[in-house]
């Protein structure tokens, strides 16, 4: 006798019929799942990560302030700041805006290149999910990397970082690392080959993320430089983030904060339609 069941009627084994979906909402065992992948990623080569990055970054504080002297003030909105203090949080920013972007960029485009982007598009999560993980990943290793930098800092002598305003801290960092990471999913559904990727972070990244503001004092440019930095939205997250540090700021708080949360709806929307159309994913 056959032990198939009689046509029509499902095994008792099966809990839903073919083509009822099992997950009706969000799939937050996969979205975990993937993200947990994200982080264990970059922390088993947190030497290179987060240590690197952090260490890089410390040394420019360093010539900086060898160089310019650590007390030389500086006038941000009206304000004297002495030089080491106001270079500081830009510096920690700029180091979780490249990191954002450096982890976004490379998921995607290492499973292009070895051919297991479908471990990627295959497993039972929505396009949202899986923008969510991989956005979610790079925003921890930003924050990962700012930590590290500010906890180095506060140790230095002759620079303060003690947060005035500590939601602006939190806030820009959180609207930056977001906003490189979309970019850096950009970058990655775009890319081919890693010099793809690199030419984006060397001719795009990191000329916006030096003439934002980091070094210097917009107020103090020519009116032409002055213009140019006002539509650099990395002028508005460095901005933004001193802010919470020193409690003054070159350009408006609320004004670069609605600049840079459009910016990550726009990208973010982007992102989400060249997932689900699977352009340059799938074959």
């Amino acid at each position: 006798m056959s032990s198939q069941p009689p046509i029509g009627q499902i095994p008792s084994a099966v809990r839903n019929a073919p083509g009822v979906p099992v997950i009706r909402n969000v799939n937050w065992g996969g979205l975990r799942t993937l993200y947990v992948k994200e982080v264990r990623r970059f922390f088993k080569v947190q030497l290179q990560t987060i240590w690197a990055p952090a260490i890089t970054t410390l040394m420019f504080l360093v010539i900086f302030t060898v160089a310019n002297g650590a007390r030389s003030p500086v006038r941000v909105g009206g304000t004297d700041v002495p030089f080491a203090d106001f270079i500081a949080p830009g510096l920690i920013v700029m180091g979780m805006l490249n990191n954002a972007f450096a982890n976004a960029s490379f998921s995607l485009l290492v499973g292009k290149i070895q051919g297991t982007i479908v471990d990627y598009l295959q497993p039972p999560l929505s396009t949202a999910e899986l923008l969510a993980a991989l956005t979610g990943g790079a925003v921890t290793r930003a924050f990962c990397v700012g930590a590290t930098v500010w906890l180095a800092m506060s140790l230095w002598p002759g620079v303060h970082v003690t947060p005035q305003h500590l939601w602006a801290v939190l806030w820009f960092g959180l609207l930056g690392a977001v906003f490189l990471s979309f970019a850096g999913v950009l970058s990655s559904i775009w890319a081919e080959k890693f010099d793809h990727a690199a030419a984006v972070t060397n001719f795009v990244i990191a000329p916006l993320t030096l003439l934002s503001g980091t070094f210097y004092s917009v107020d103090h440019l020519a009116p032409a430089f002055r213009a140019f930095s006002h539509v650099n939205p990395f002028f508005y997250v460095i901005s933004g983030f001193r802010y919470g540090f020193l409690g003054t700021a070159d350009s408006p708080v609320a004004l670069g904060s609605i600049v840079i949360l459009g910016i990550d709806v726009v990208l973010g929307l982007l992102c989400y339609s060249l997932l689900r159309r699977g352009w340059k994913l799938k074959s």
